[in-house]
């Protein structure tokens, strides 16, 4: 195109043709050529209007305007310079982390009691984890303050509208939809991690997850957030600190202090349930006071206020304060269960106990209304962290739990219904101790006192291992109920419940709980009027005095049974105590005073036909002529008292039979013969109706001896060393009596 000389002008936006640019200056005279473009036409792109052009034209494109740095938040809070005793937490972590779904966002849950150290222990596993996320780690208190100050969840929509600003957002929607929306389409592709911090729930949660697989959003929450599973979320509870995790953190400011008193530190951390905010304010105290004992804390922390309230901060006592705010947020139902679970003396709970305690006036008329109440008052209570399942239908507060639950109890349940708790808690220990001595010891059971029907609802007991477990479970529980009885003043529950529970005694032998339940009893029964009590009381509890070494009382107490049962002329109780008499005789190494008992008993209880209870004086006669070198008269009692047990069905008392009588035949040179029964009865008493730890240890210690004498060093160590580890844990006397047999090297 040809135009009239003049100098040229470059314009770049789209011109209609026919009117000339403003920059260019009309022509003077008349154009010897022209061109015309007529109509609406548009030129897009760049034009030239000029008269002449002389050498090249050369168009530059405008530079790119820059595009926006994008931030990179590091938000975490900072992570102590002590961190302590997560190793095996954070490689579950890892493991967690290493299961990410390869389309989806990875979401992980921590959750656990207040003061478990949820925020520290994921913010420092984050940042040790940086630099995987490169685009930023981002963080959020959801528990924290909302806009008008008072404390409570803060909405998705303003943590949104936070992250989308640290982010670089520079205008953020209205709506939480939309907010959800724009943080999903912004982080798109984003190596990013977020934490939010002390979620409430999975509904608060969801909308701040991410949209992308390169990204990571971990939650800490008091609840468990069953909710987020649907989501994909794996859950990690965090427990309490490993005991010398929790020691050396006492030390931080207990100093050597802690290194000196090392069973008062312990005791410390126990009694602030190996929490890290519990265990950190203790240090703290020991900080303050540097000539103060550890010794001095414990007690203070075991009989004062208790951790919950002796811990704090600026004078606020923030264990307290935080188990208070999970109270809070509980259901109604929820928290009245929780209260009436705080006043009872137990360590576990069984859903059957709490469907009696959910029902005390919460308006169910029908049992199975009752037990769907306490099941959804429990999980309430388990979601919130403030109660742990440990088995099925079995719950345990956590240690600092405890006694916050019993405070609120004591402070808000009136003393009718308070009662009325503590009635049902013993009710249900009689009537679930009655069916386990049904189970493992039915030839106890005493005649003319069974229990009222309808008293209370027994945990259902699958058989005698359930029944086993169930008693060595709830041991601690029975005792208080047996404690709360003789305080109170239900001495006829007082001595009953230490008498049900035979079978607890005879076949895991906790000496000490033993003993004080049958002095409890015995008061009881005494105060209560009731002599066959009394005289059940100081037979068993001659036993337990027996076990525990406490010979002369041992002694003592069978003759004061023997005199009773003399008075009231009751042969099958004279015999009980003249047994008894004869085994503190054999014990002893009173050989022919023992025997003399055992005789007279046993000729009193086949006078009265009491077959069992001949066949077991039978077994005392072996024992006896064991005792005295004399095998073979040992061996024939043993036989013949076998014999008798196992057609009555007594497997327990056949078993024991059995196990004496290997050992017999084995020192008497029979070692096959000797070595198969003890075996055999080892088998029994691992499982079964014959279940008994203290037995199977007895049979390994023997099993031991006979691989001894035959020179099989290596077997005889393994036995040994297997009934080493039961005897410590069930009778130190018995493993100090092992400590001079061969040991593994």
């Amino acid at each position: 195109m040809s135009q009239p000389s003049s100098p040229a002008s470059v314009a770049s936006p789209p011109t209609p043709l026919g009117t000339p640019p403003a920059s260019v200056p009309a022509p003077l005279a008349p154009a010897a050529t022209s061109n015309v473009i007529g109509g609406s036409s548009v030129v897009h792109g760049h034009s030239v209007q000029a008269r002449d052009i002389h050498g090249g034209i050369h168009f530059h494109a405008p530079a790119p305007a820059a595009q926006p740095h994008r931030p990179v938040p590091r938000q975490l809070p900072p992570v102590t310079a002590r961190f302590i005793g997560r190793e095996a937490d954070r490689r579950a972590l890892d493991a967690l982390r290493a299961q990410r779904p390869a389309h989806a966002a990875q979401v992980l849950v921590v959750s656990g009691l207040a003061g478990v150290g949820k925020t520290t222990f994921a913010a420092h596993w984050l940042h040790e984890h940086a630099d995987s996320f490169p685009d930023g780690l981002l963080y959020a208190d959801l528990g924290g303050r909302s806009t008008l100050g008072e404390s409570g969840p803060v909405s998705p929509a303003t943590v949104l509208e936070a992250f989308l600003v640290a982010l670089g957002a520079s205008s953020v929607p209205a709506g939480t939809a939309q907010r959800s929306a724009l943080w999903r389409s912004t982080t798109s592709q984003l190596r990013l991690a977020v934490l939010l911090d002390s979620a409430f729930t999975a509904a608060q949660v969801r909308p701040l997850l991410l949209g992308t697989p390169t990204g990571l959003t971990v939650v800490t929450s008091r609840n468990n957030l069953t909710g987020l599973r649907v989501d994909g979320a794996f859950v990690h509870r965090l427990e309490g600190l490993p005991t010398a995790s929790a020691v050396e953190l006492l030390a931080v400011g207990g100093g050597t202090r802690v290194a000196r008193e090392p069973a008062a530190a312990r005791e410390v951390v126990r009694l602030c349930g190996r929490l890290p905010l519990a265990v950190a304010l203790a240090s703290a105290q020991l900080a303050l006071r540097p000539h103060r004992s550890v010794s001095a804390l414990a007690d203070s922390l075991a009989h004062g206020r208790g951790a919950v309230d002796a811990l704090r901060v600026d004078g606020e006592a923030v264990m307290r304060t935080a188990l208070d705010l999970s109270y809070a947020v509980l259901p109604d139902e929820s928290r009245a269960l929780y209260r009436r679970m705080g006043l009872l003396p137990a360590d576990r709970h069984d859903l059957s106990l709490l469907s009696a305690l959910a029902g005390d006036g919460e308006g169910q008329d029908e049992e199975g209304d009752t037990a769907e109440a306490a099941d959804i008052a429990v999980g309430a209570l388990v979601e919130s962290n403030l109660l742990e399942e440990t088995g099925p239908s079995t719950y345990r507060f956590h240690d600092l739990v405890q006694p916050h639950a019993r405070r609120l109890g004591e402070e808000r349940e009136d003393p009718g219904p308070r009662e009325r708790t503590l009635r049902r808690f013993v009710d249900w220990c009689l009537a679930t101790a009655a069916s386990a001595e049904g189970i493992l010891t039915p030839s106890h059971r005493l005649p003319g006192h069974d229990l009222p029907a309808g008293t209370a609802p027994a945990t259902p007991l699958d058989g005698p291992e359930a029944a086993l477990a169930w008693l060595d479970t709830h041991r601690h529980g029975l005792m208080g109920a047996v404690r709360l009885s003789a305080r109170l003043g239900w001495d006829s529950s007082c001595w009953r419940l230490t008498d049900l529970m035979w079978p607890l005694f005879l076949r895991l032998r906790p000496s000490e709980l033993w003993i004080e339940a049958h002095r409890l009893g015995l008061e009881a029964a005494r105060r209560s009027g009731s002599r066959q009590g009394e005289g059940r009381m100081l037979t068993s509890g001659a036993i337990g005095l027996r076990n525990a070494g406490r010979y002369p009382e041992a002694a003592q107490w069978y003759r004061q049974a023997l005199e009773l049962a003399t008075a009231d002329d009751d042969v099958r109780q004279q015999a009980q105590a003249l047994s008894g008499l004869g085994h503190v005789g054999l014990l002893a190494h009173r050989l022919d005073e023992a025997r003399e008992h055992f005789e007279h008993a046993l000729r009193l209880r086949e006078s009265i036909g009491y077959r069992r209870g001949a066949a077991l004086s039978r077994r005392r006669l072996g024992e006896t002529a064991l005792a005295a070198g004399d095998l073979a008269t040992a061996a024939e009692q043993l036989r013949r008292a076998g014999t008798e047990l196992d057609g009555m069905g007594e497997t327990y008392e056949a078993t024991r039979v059995l196990a004496l009588l290997g050992h017999v035949l084995e020192r008497g040179g029979d070692v096959d013969g000797g070595e198969r029964r003890l075996r055999e009865a080892l088998a029994r008493f691992r499982s079964g109706d014959a279940r008994s730890e203290h037995w199977e240890a007895r049979c390994l210690e023997w099993l031991g001896q006979a691989a001894e004498a035959r020179g099989d060093q290596e077997e005889a160590i393994r036995h040994y060393e297997a009934a080493r580890a039961l005897f410590r844990r069930l009778s130190p006397e018995d493993a100090q009596r092992l400590d001079d047999r061969p040991r593994q090297r």
